[in-house]
């Protein structure tokens, strides 16, 4: 999916009056991680994984590390 897509799927979602309390508070954050990886990855267009975006906010993270052997 197209990064820019999944910016405009979640912000209609969030526009929809109907959801919980927990769906937006989820997708208020989910937004901000995917304007933030967007806005340090211009020329990125795919969506990015939830690893990445993880990642993108935690460079340090054990999980994030890359070693060469």
């Amino acid at each position: 999916m197209e990064l820019k897509q999944l910016i405009s799927n979640t912000q209609e979602e969030l526009d929809n009056p109907s959801i919980n309390r927990q769906r937006k508070r989820h997708l208020t954050s989910f937004l901000e991680e995917l304007l933030l990886y967007q806005e340090r990855h211009p020329n990125v267009t795919i969506a990015p994984t939830a690893l990445e975006l993880y990642c993108d906010s935690n460079p340090n993270a054990s999980e994030c590390k890359i070693y060469d052997d």
